[in-house]
């Protein structure tokens, strides 16, 4: 099972850093149209674009962890270890609730938008300009894989208590440092 997900994580990892270099190599060819050129491309800025949304919600589906989240937490940790259990169980059935709530919603106005396409980006294969659903339906990916998520944190939370080690802070100790006295003072 390891290997499986290691594998998965590797293949996540490799698909957006290959979208994160796509975009980094359209800007480039982008500043070399317009400065270079003089005849700017127009369809640069829009796939950059594309690919930006891409990145973003395909990023938060698959690779970014929980504790690689900006919280503010100051009186999550400052309560009791039962507190705790609860609020991170409130909160796993809050995102999940709400994201099951809007997911149909929101596939619904996702496939809509297969009637507005693309102004300038084209599929390379067939040579049609790209619906607004296939762009956007990265959305409905990361709301599904949330659901996922947060549903199975849920159960590990009320298996095992609250998710501490999410709260940590690398390199930074959870107890202040004992104050020496005698020979060991420095």
């Amino acid at each position: 099972m390891r290997s499986v997900v290691k594998w998965f994580t590797r293949g996540t990892e490799f698909i957006a850093a290959t979208m994160l270099a796509a975009v980094f190599l359209t800007f480039l060819l982008q500043i070399f149209s317009r400065y270079v050129l003089l005849t700017p491309f127009g369809w640069t800025l829009e796939l950059c674009l594309i690919l930006w949304v891409w990145i973003v919600f395909f990023g938060c589906a698959f690779l970014v962890r929980e504790k690689e989240h900006v919280t503010f937490d100051i009186f999550y940790l400052a309560a009791p270890r039962r507190l705790r259990q609860i609020l991170a169980l409130i909160a796993c059935a809050s995102i999940v609730v709400g994201m099951g709530w809007a997911l149909l919603p929101t596939w619904d106005y996702i496939d809509w938008m297969k009637i507005r396409k693309t102004t300038t980006v084209k599929n390379p294969f067939t040579g049609t300009k790209i619906p607004m659903r296939t762009i956007f339906s990265i959305y409905a990916i990361f709301m599904v894989m949330l659901i996922l998520r947060y549903g199975w944190r849920f159960i590990v939370v009320l298996r095992s208590g609250p998710p501490d080690d999410d709260h940590e802070i690398p390199g930074h100790e959870p107890e202040p440092p004992a104050i020496r006295h005698g020979e060991d003072a420095v």
